[in-house]
């Protein structure tokens, strides 16, 4: 049986990666004729990094998955497929792959051909709505679920209904070796003629490493001759954000409290061999973590293995582990019962000795051999009852191989310290046409769904740089100007409605997903000195701009009442608009179809989405219909072009197509397809993206692989090849509206089966 293996993995510093390393050996260890762990199995990589060759990998490490890239994900599981992998075994933890709660690893789920075990190292009480929908994916996905406590059992059957035979308990494995007779950490000056008490494991605040130091004034006061050592690294991922911030805090409090002789960080990485012989020369093993939510601990695993004597706050697996006298607990953040705990453990040795005892004797049956031989019955089960034909998932409705690679190289050429210039001859910026609002509150949009969709860190870099624009265009009295010439003089004193309406989106949308407090906050300021101007508009496109962004703005504070009569008095006139133009072979909102066409439904999903007004969704409805059936009749999208528009009983304009159509148009079908959940939306939406990649009236793509830029339009002569900041931002809002689709191709494509079955 060859297995193969998602997870991190060594070098990458985490307690999964060494996991699924101890996993894999211990089920070798079961087949004594495989020499190699390459014979037994391979590894699919998560990295946190860009460059694949980041981590020096060892052989049996296959495939490298880098976890904010999409395309990474799905290459895997054909990879997967393709091998000779009886089974999979995937470690699952929200952190380690990309998108939302790590939402990226169902497409490779769905696509898999093999049966599948997942193992479960985080099963959350309070669940945010796409965490629990990620676990039950998973489950149905899987044909066996293995958690590592009792109460993870209970949280999986009551909180997400998973049903309990699918879901098996194997506990967390430690290391099948003893600490030598004669044991060199002793011998270390830190450990010699001292009383260790011991915490260890990658630091970081929610360790509760504070409670241990106020705790040792009491203590040290009774045993003078106590030392506490904390062992490890800081997580790479608090390094990152905030260096060693946490672990000086700590030589801070130590220093305070008079108790910095008795505290001793020995910052490393170690072997099993040296962490058992650590265990083993501590008097009492110590974890104080802060709150209860914690399902499974493989330090505390470790430390019970080894026979320490342990005493832990009642996080859900300590209770579980340490019951029956196999260790103590003290509540969280109470230094005092902590020192009465150890001080009454270090004055009664038979006490120590009888917790060390009735660790050890649990710990022989948590030995890794054992435990890879529970994985080994679990995977044989799981080829036995595996049929590739129960699975749902057939051809995805949105294909990411044809997509091209996400780049801002073409943004990042407009953009200077002022903003983003409209124009370019071909890929070249033209800074003689300046700026203008419009392109800065689009690029804005556009940056934040990038930094969402991958943290990118060129993204929000640009984020500072279009606020500050939209922040100089304000005026006194919060409206805005929209055009700016290159040596930053204003070119106007009032810009247009759409401008003021594409502004108001960006600031709803900064409101509600901002990178920081300051930026949400600096967002808040603008868009709030803006409201007075609401009820000045009178152009719909204006005005649907404007809802949209009132309608962001009312996702995350929806108890803002006079917010939401504006988003109502803003609504009407779409309404009345298609009410007074509507015959029976005529559903739009005006006498003619000019630009920008699909925001006009779109406005009146979102505000439907807010307010119920049931009006307002079948207004929409209708409005869509009409315009899909003139604009994707064909099988692909041509949109209304430029060059004379389409009156009511006129002949429709084949050209001048414009970008900003075809993005309207995808945001329109993915937000019916949010509200509706038809897969026909997103067959849609994916049909409308393609228009960038050619499949439009001319056959001719208006991306350009080279610049990584958008061409300005269709012409009848061809394609138009300047490429603007609007046509390559209309392409990239696209390209990262459809990566938030395919995120939920688990459950569109699950729809689409289930209807064609029915």
């Amino acid at each position: 049986m060859k297995i193969a293996y998602i997870s991190t993995y060594p070098p990458r510093e985490c307690g999964i990666a060494t996991f699924n390393q101890n996993l894999m050996g211990a089920i070798s260890a079961n087949f004594p004729e495989k020499t190699t762990l390459l014979r037994g199995g391979f590894v699919v990589a998560l990295t946190d990094s860009e460059n694949i060759q980041e981590y020096e990998y060892p052989e049996e490490v296959k495939y490298v998955i880098r976890q904010d890239h999409q395309k990474d994900y799905i290459r895997a599981a054909n990879y997967i497929n393709t091998s000779d992998a009886d089974v999979c075994i995937m470690e699952h933890e929200f952190g380690i792959y990309g998108g939302e709660s790590g939402i990226y690893i169902l497409p490779l789920i769905n696509r898999l051909e093999k049966p599948l075990i997942s193992i479960l190292h985080t099963v959350l009480k309070s669940p945010s709505y796409v965490q629990r929908i990620i676990i039950r994916e998973i489950a149905e996905q899987s044909s066996k679920i293995i958690v590592m406590s009792q109460r993870a059992v209970e949280f999986l059957t009551t909180i997400y209904d998973i049903p309990v035979e699918n879901i098996q308990i194997i506990e967390h494995g430690v290391p099948d070796i003893n600490a030598t007779e004669q044991n060199p950490i002793k011998n270390l000056t830190i450990f010699r003629n001292h009383r260790v008490l011991l915490t260890f494991g990658l630091i970081s605040r929610n360790k509760g490493l504070e409670t241990v130091i106020r705790a040792l004034p009491k203590i040290v006061e009774t045993h003078p001759d106590v030392i506490y050592v904390v062992l490890g690294n800081t997580h790479p991922g608090v390094i990152k954000s905030s260096g060693e911030e946490y672990r000086d805090h700590l030589k801070s409090l130590a220093t305070q409290l008079d108790v910095s002789k008795h505290l001793n960080f020995i910052n490393k990485f170690v072997s099993e061999e040296e962490l058992v012989n650590y265990l083993a020369a501590a008097e009492i093993y110590l974890t104080p973590y802060l709150n209860e939510a914690q399902i499974t601990s493989g330090t505390l695993s470790y430390a019970v293995g080894a026979g320490a004597a342990v005493v832990s706050t009642p996080y859900w697996h300590a209770t579980e582990l340490l019951a029956d006298n196999r260790g103590r607990l003290f509540d969280f953040r109470n230094a005092d019962e902590l020192a009465e705990t150890v001080n009454e453990l270090l004055d009664q040795k038979s006490l120590l000795n009888e917790l060390r005892e009735n660790a050890y004797g649990y710990g022989l049956h948590l030995r890794w051999p054992v435990i890879g031989a529970e994985y080994i019955k679990a995977a044989q089960e799981a080829c036995a009852t595996h049929d590739i034909n129960d699975k749902i998932l057939n051809n995805s409705i949105v294909d990411p191989e044809i997509m091209p690679k996400f780049s801002l190289s073409h943004i990042l050429r407009l953009t200077d310290d002022t903003g983003i210039v409209q124009h370019a001859k071909y890929g070249i910026p033209n800074l003689k046409e300046g700026y203008c609002l419009d392109d800065n509150a689009r690029a804005l949009i556009m940056a934040l769904m990038a930094y969402q969709q991958s943290k990118s860190k060129e993204a929000f870099e640009l984020l500072p740089v279009y606020l500050s624009y939209i922040h100089y265009m304000q005026t006194e009295d919060g409206n805005f100007r929209n055009f700016l010439s290159f040596n930053r003089q204003y070119l106007d004193e009032l810009g247009s409605e759409d401008s003021f309406g594409r502004t108001i989106w960006a600031l709803g949308h900064s409101i509600g997903c901002a990178a920081t407090n300051s930026y949400r906050e600096f967002a808040m300021e603008i868009f709030q000195k803006s409201i007075p101007h609401f009820k000045s508009l009178t152009h719909l496109r204006g005005m649907a701009n404007t809802i949209v962004g009132i309608s962001l703005y009312l996702q995350v504070i929806p108890g803002d009442e006079g917010m939401v009569n504006e988003l109502v008095k803003l609504t009407q006139p779409l309404i009345d608009g298609f009410e007074y133009n509507l015959s029976d072979d005529w559903q739009w909102f005006e006498e003619k179809m000019t630009y920008d066409n699909g925001i006009l439904p779109l406005a009146l999903l979102h505000s439907s989405e807010i307010t119920g007004n049931e009006k307002a969704k079948q207004v929409a409805l209708k409005a869509m219909a009409f315009l899909d059936k003139l604009t994707l009749s064909n099988g692909y999208l041509s949109p209304v072009g430029n060059n004379g528009w389409y009156c009511r009983g006129g002949s429709f304009p084949a050209f001048d197509q414009q970008a900003i159509e075809t993005m309207a148009m995808v945001l329109m079908h993915f937000e019916a397809y949010q509200i509706f959940r038809k897969p026909k939306y997103i067959e849609k939406m994916f049909l409308c993206y393609k228009w960038f990649l050619g499949e439009n009236t001319l056959r001719a793509p208006l991306y350009d692989h080279e610049t990584k830029g958008c061409c300005d339009g269709l012409l009848p002569t061809g394609i138009n090849r300047n490429q603007g900041a609007e046509s390559t931002l209309a392409y990239l809002i696209s390209h990262l509206t459809v990566l938030k689709a395919f995120e939920l191709e688990y459950e569109y494509n699950k729809i689409a089966q289930f209807a064609e079955t029915y």
